[in-house]
Parts: structure tokens; sequence; C-alpha cells
């Protein structure tokens, strides 16, 4: 990078504002998308009898650690399992009755394609979000959510920024969907949430 940069104070604005209308275009566009499959995944997850598991790694892997917190936040048991070390023991956090979330852009990361054919033996089901709906990941899942075709919002087109936030939003809208789908109650949610400033505004004391 050139030590000799232009920081022309309306040139760096106006690329600020370039990138969040980049990201703001493509949420857009997935909100228009939402359909049939999105309606299938609260399906799958409402009838699984276990818990959600979201499934990635890189920046995939922290919006599933994210949207796993919300969900579990809002009445749905999640957490998040890092495709790594999933491939070193901790496939065996999944059971037969629990629903995968894969995230991943591309739908080729390999360490998740890898860890594929043991959840097929396990028998849990797969849902996965990519932006490409013929990707391997795509293929191999029980149900696939498509974020689109994704122009990330860095000059290089190559960051994950964009795609994350999409995909971040997408799982948020799955999870508020299931909360409301189980008639989760402010009481509710100050059991899963006692503590901090909004811990107590909902119960009257803080943890």
């Amino acid at each position: 990078m050139s030590p000799k940069m232009d920081l022309d104070k309306y040139k760096i604005i106006e690329f600020a504002k370039k990138a969040i209308h980049c990201e703001l275009n493509h949420i857009t566009k997935v909100s228009d998308s939402i359909g049939d499959d999105f309606f299938q995944a609260t399906r799958m997850i409402l009838d699984c009898g276990g818990k959600v598991i979201l499934f990635g790694l890189g920046k995939s892997g922290h919006v599933g650690k994210k949207i796993a917190a919300s969900m579990a936040s809002t009445g749905t048991p999640s957490f998040f399992l890092h495709a790594d070390e999933a491939l070193h023991g901790d496939l065996g956090m999944i059971e037969k009755k629990d629903v995968v979330i894969a995230l991943s852009n591309s739908g080729e990361t390999r360490e998740l394609l890898n860890a594929i054919p043991t959840m097929k033996k396990i028998g849990c089901r797969i849902i996965s979000i990519t932006s490409n709906e013929n990707s391997t990941l795509a293929q191999h899942s029980d149900l696939h959510i498509s974020i689109g075709k994704i122009k990330e919002a860095d000059h290089l087109n190559l960051a994950p920024t964009t795609s994350s936030t999409v995909t971040l939003v997408l799982g948020d809208a799955l999870a508020v969907t299931l909360s409301y789908l189980k008639g989760f109650k402010k009481k509710d949610f100050a059991l899963c949430h006692p503590g901090g400033s909004l811990g107590k505004s909902l119960t009257g004391k803080s943890i």
C-alpha cells in the first residue's frame, strides 16, 4: 500500500457511501427473493426436535457465531461449530434430530465439504446458505437458500463484506421468524438474558 494515499475528504466519504449502498442494495435483493426455501427452512427447524447448529469457517464462521447467539437468546437452542474443529472430534456434538445450517459464500469450502459425509451418516438435516445454488455444498444439502450473486463492497471485490452482511441479515430474519412462530415472550427473553442493561430493563435488576 502506498504511503502517499489521496486523503481528499469528499472522495473518502463518497467511497464509504458507495460501500454502504453496495451492501444495502444486496440486502434489498435478498429481501425481495425470500420465498419457499425460507419457509421450508423454518418448517424444518420447528419440526426437528433438536438443536440448530451453525457451521462455518473464516468470516462465514464469525457470522455463524452471531446467528447462533441470536437464535439461542430468542428461543431456538443453537450453537456454533467451527469447521476445522468439527473434523477433529466436534462432529460428535451433532445428533440425528439436529439441523445444521452450513454457511459458505462459494459453497466450495473444503473443510465444510469434508464434514458432510459424516453428517449424512449421523442423519441430521442440512440447510446451506451460499451465493451459488449449483455449488457442491448446495447440491449435498437437504435445503439450500441462495443469497444471490454478490458484489463485495471493497474496491477489489474480494474481501467478505457484502456476502457476510447479507448472510447475517438472512440469519437474523430466520432467528426472529422462529422466535415469533414459537410465541417467544419478553419474560422468556429475560430468562435467557438476565445480565446487563437489557436484562435490568426486563427484570428490574442487573446481574
